[in-house]
Parts: C-alpha cells; sequence; structure tokens
C-alpha cells in the first residue's frame, strides 16, 4: 500500500508509492484516521477535500488543497463521480481521512483524464477528507423571527416545507426584500459558491405553492451569485450566512420576468423561504 506523511486532516497529504510495487488491481479503501461524527449515507450531500497521486506514473495530480484547488460537493452514491469518490465515503464517518486505491474501474477507466494528466488504464490514489455531510432532509431549526408585518409570514412545519402566508389584499414590494428567519452562525457565503438548500416557493398573488425542494427529494445544490439562478436568489442570499434561514419577496424584474415559467404567470412576483444548509 502506498504511504502517507506530511500534515494529517485537514492539509495535504504527500503519498508515496511503494518502490518498484505493482498495484494489484483491488478497489481498497483504509481509514487512516477517523472522525468522531455520524457516517456518510448514500444519498448525502458530502464535502471532500482531496489529495491524489497517479500511481502507475508517479506523478502527483491537482489537489483541493492547491491554490485555486476546490473541495468536491456531490451527492454519495448517486454516480455523479468516479466510485473513487462516489463509493467510498458511505458509510465513513464525517472528520474521517480515507487512503483509496483506485484501480482503473474506480477511477477514470480505459479513457483516463486529460484534464487531471491521468493516462487510460491509470491507478490513482486518492486521500480523501470527509469534511461535511448533510442529509437530503436537513433542515434548520431554532427560534424564528418573526418578519415584518407588511410582509408574508412563515410558519415551520419540521422536515417538510415551510407554510408561506402572504398578506391579504396587499400590493406586492416593488424591490427585493429580503428578512432573516433564521440567523446562521457559518461562514459567509459568497458569489460562485456552490449552496446547499432547502427551499420553498409561493407565488405573491394567490399565495400558492409553485416549488420547493421539499417535492425533488430533499435538499438541492446550485450555484449561487453567477446568473445560474434567478437575479433575486443571487441578490439575496450572497452575503447571508451558512446557517441560515432566509425570506425572499422577489419582484418580477428579479425573477423571470414577463416569461411565464411552469406553474409561475408571467410578471410574478415570488416569495421564497430558502434554508442555506452548506457553502463550498
Amino acid at each position: 500500500m502506498p504511504t502517507l506523511s506530511g500534515g494529517g486532516f485537514g492539509s495535504k497529504a504527500t503519498i508515496t508509492i511503494p518502490e518498484g510495487q505493482q498495484p494489484s488491481g483491488q478497489f481498497v479503501v483504509n481509514t487512516v484516521s477517523e472522525g468522531d461524527r455520524p457516517a456518510v449515507n448514500k444519498g448525502d450531500w458530502v464535502t471532500v477535500n482531496y489529495t491524489a497521486k497517479d500511481w502507475t506514473t508517479g506523478k502527483d495530480l491537482p489537489s483541493s488543497y492547491d491554490s485555486g484547488g476546490k473541495p468536491q460537493l456531490y451527492q454519495a452514491g448517486s454516480g455523479q463521480l468516479v466510485p473513487a469518490f462516489d463509493q467510498s465515503v458511505i458509510g465513513k464517518k464525517v472528520g474521517s481521512r480515507l487512503l483509496v486505491v483506485a484501480p482503473p474501474a474506480a477511477a477514470f477507466g480505459t479513457q483516463g483524464s486529460t484534464q487531471l494528466g491521468v493516462g487510460p488504464g491509470d491507478t490513482v490514489v486518492f486521500v480523501l477528507d470527509i469534511v461535511e455531510s448533510l442529509a437530503p432532509d436537513s433542515t434548520l431549526s431554532g427560534t424564528m423571527t418573526p418578519p415584518p408585518a407588511n410582509l408574508p409570514q412563515v410558519k415551520d412545519n419540521g422536515k417538510a416545507a415551510v407554510t408561506i402566508t402572504v398578506p391579504a389584499g396587499q400590493a406586492p414590494p416593488a424591490d427585493l426584500q429580503q428578512a432573516v428567519l433564521i440567523k446562521g452562525e457559518g461562514k459567509q457565503v459568497k458569489s460562485g459558491q456552490t449552496l446547499v438548500v432547502q427551499y420553498t416557493g409561493v407565488l405573491w398573488s394567490n399565495g400558492q405553492q409553485f416549488d420547493s425542494s421539499w417535492s425533488h427529494g430533499g435538499a438541492q445544490a446550485l450555484q449561487i451569485g453567477t446568473g445560474s439562478v434567478i437575479e433575486g436568489w443571487d441578490k439575496g442570499l450572497v452575503g447571508q450566512n451558512v446557517g441560515s434561514r432566509v425570506l425572499l419577496v422577489v419582484p418580477p424584474a428579479l425573477g423571470y420576468k414577463d416569461q411565464a415559467q411552469g406553474a409561475v404567470p408571467a410578471n410574478s412576483t415570488l416569495v421564497f423561504v430558502v434554508d442555506i444548509l452548506e457553502a463550498v
């Protein structure tokens, strides 16, 4: 087996390949150090930092700890990433460091990865640090601060979509409105990050729910601040803290404008409650 040196969990590892030793062809997952938080389950949103080395060539590969490197955020067991990431973390505790030897079938196959510099059929060694794991039914708890009386009111329903009540007979505001219902103590959300969120959206016009993460299997991941979501979300969520529940009232100009979108009529004012569970 390869050996590790350098810092422990949370720092880049130095991977040393055993001299003159060819890989066995087996997919091996060893726990180097075990965390003390709950284990990752299939379907959880997991955040992993990694160091990697190509056993076949001996080359160090890009790491999330390198300058410009980024952690991987993905749903464990969903097939989004190669099995070395996708399968290795299931059943392992958050806070653990794993040493993974991935033969081609568990790494980049017979195609390799030109982006990473992995040749066809190469065996890759990964060191995975499991930073966080969130179940799809994760939500925020705590005492909510009521929003101002002229904004929609919100009722918590535990592990289900919140109930949002739009003030009767009141014209929608012309500008984006924000209210922090639960103030998180986590890191501040930055433009370009990927968020894991629970959310519910209703129409101001009739209070009807048109979308909710709970209707899509639970927590969802999305990029913020880059135009991949409506502008009201980009403006309203960047700068908030992880762990916050935020009420957003989004005027049409910052929503879907004059275009109908599924159950949302053109020129609709939208109301969202968003739980910010993680930012990567």
